[in-house]
């Protein structure tokens, strides 16, 4: 089982590297490094930064590619149907891994199946922000507005069953209000409309709304970790607003196509832990609002079996659906 975020990566730099693996795959070709969302998002910023130091231990390029549409499951599948050689990697997240399954009849593959896991990579809370125009300075005073005028705000996510839109989902069942949903093709230009006032709120990944909070084009009223932000320290979390249950946390990990060898699985995934131990690396992790958190493949695995049971409850009893 996956523990907290801090032990996981104190696992990660006291665990002994292990050569043999190490000795056993080197890569000859470029990797591509499948984000399965925009550019701009969250899940791209820690891919990107992931990406730089992976070639430099891996001694290849490894390109971020970002394959975009049906709440990620187009750029799932290209890993899904590419060979199984260390060329491909994917950063799965919390919706395309272990949501979208229980979403879609017909995805044609099945991520716990058809992937092989390496590691997880990042864990990120969410903020609940708004258009400054919204005319509610904090998160009740939004609460009373929402409750007062039902299904008239609407709130943008990076598509359906992403995090996005799972983790409002939960915050409207906690609060038992009713806002109207606006799935959009990525997190950027969700948060875009926010800014733009097209859609009125989001519940963002704090990595990629950071700027537009700091910028004053946004405004922050809640986030949805246990502890506050250390980057929004002024801002409560959903429990000090009265909503325990709409506590969440999304994370990242990286798969490779199904059948990939273990050689190649323990290389990419020393890889990644040499990454995650650099203080430079978890440096601008943290700036951008994300934690490092690596697993061994085993680990991340059960993991992922735990996510997918919890996340079914969760599409069933918000009866979440494709639009």
């Amino acid at each position: 089982m996956i523990a907290t975020r801090r032990a996981l990566l104190a696992t990660a730099l006291a665990a002994p590297v292990a050569a043999h693996a190490q000795a056993a795959w080197t890569p000859t070709r470029p990797i591509r490094f499948v984000v399965p969302f925009p550019a701009g998002g969250a899940t791209d910023v820690v891919a990107r930064v992931l990406a730089e130091r992976l070639q430099e231990t891996l001694g290849q390029p490894v390109v971020v590619e970002n394959r975009t549409g049906a709440g990620g499951n187009i750029g799932v599948e290209a890993v899904v149907r590419s060979p199984a050689d260390g060329t491909t990697l994917l950063m799965g997240t919390t919706g395309t891994l272990t949501v979208n399954p229980h979403l879609y009849s017909n995805l044609g593959f099945d991520p716990l199946r058809d992937l092989t896991p390496i590691s997880m990579a990042f864990t990120t809370d969410h903020v609940l922000i708004v258009n400054p125009q919204v005319p509610a300075q904090t998160a009740q005073e939004l609460l009373a507005l929402i409750r007062a005028r039902p299904g008239a705000l609407s709130y943008g996510s990076a598509g359906s069953g992403s995090s996005t839109h799972t983790v409002p989902e939960l915050f409207k069942l906690a609060a038992q209000v009713d806002i109207a949903h606006v799935p959009y093709r990525g997190s950027a230009p969700a948060l875009n409309d926010v800014v733009a006032g097209s859609v009125q709120m989001m519940l963002d990944q704090i990595p990629s709304a950071i700027g537009q909070i700091q910028g004053g084009r946004v405004r922050a009223l809640a986030v949805t970790g246990a502890r506050r932000s250390s980057l929004l320290p002024d801002v409560p979390t959903v429990a000090e607003i009265g909503l325990p249950d709409a506590q969440a946390t999304s994370w990242g990990a990286v798969m490779a196509p199904g059948g990939t060898a273990a050689p190649i699985v323990l290389r990419v995934n020393a890889a990644i832990r040499e990454a995650l131990a650099q203080p430079a690396v978890r440096e601008r992790l943290a700036a951008a609002g994300a934690d490092g958190v690596w697993s061994t493949p085993e680990e991340l695995a059960t993991f992922l079996r735990d996510e997918s049971a919890k996340w079914a409850r969760v599409v069933r009893e918000a009866r979440i659906t494709v639009n």
